[in-house]
């Protein structure tokens, strides 16, 4: 199992960047997610707990749970289904007020399940998938900033 966290500071508001990341659809936003879409709406939130996110990355195809729903400070979830099959442990977004914005953190756990998945995982997978949420996370800040960076 390989984990990656990618962490970003967006100059906006906690609640902004927390309602970003969390809707699903917004990830289409990067050119990397053909598309995402909300299949079940959660549990007193549209992507709070039991909500379930289905993406189409150009690497592949994730069916995701939310697991927890902490508002504006973090989510956690699981993949379920993904093609290239994979393992998945942890998926977690944190947000933490820090001065000029919000600084992001995104954590994942996995492992590719194919023949010599680990070294896939970490030649391949691994930095494909830091550089899709890289990617995601711009999106965000391009989105809630208008172009200004953080302090």
């Amino acid at each position: 199992m390989e984990t990656l966290t990618v962490r970003r500071v967006i100059a906006a508001p906690i609640e902004d960047v927390f309602d970003w990341c969390a809707t699903t659809t917004n990830y289409t936003r990067s050119p990397l997610i053909l598309r995402a879409r909300l299949a079940r709406p959660g549990a007193g939130a549209p992507y709070g707990v039991g909500a379930v996110r289905v993406h189409t990355w150009a690497i592949g195809w994730f069916r995701e749970r939310v697991t927890a729903y902490n508002r504006p400070y973090g989510f956690d979830y699981t993949v379920e289904r993904s093609l290239p099959p994979s393992r998945h442990e942890l998926g977690r977004m944190t947000f933490t007020e820090v001065p000029g914005g919000t600084e992001v953190a995104w954590t994942t756990t996995f492992q590719v399940r194919l023949p010599f998945g680990a070294a896939l995982t970490r030649a391949l997978a691994k930095p494909v998938i830091a550089h899709t949420f890289g990617r995601i996370l711009a999106a965000a800040d391009a989105d809630l900033t208008g172009g200004r960076r953080a302090g």
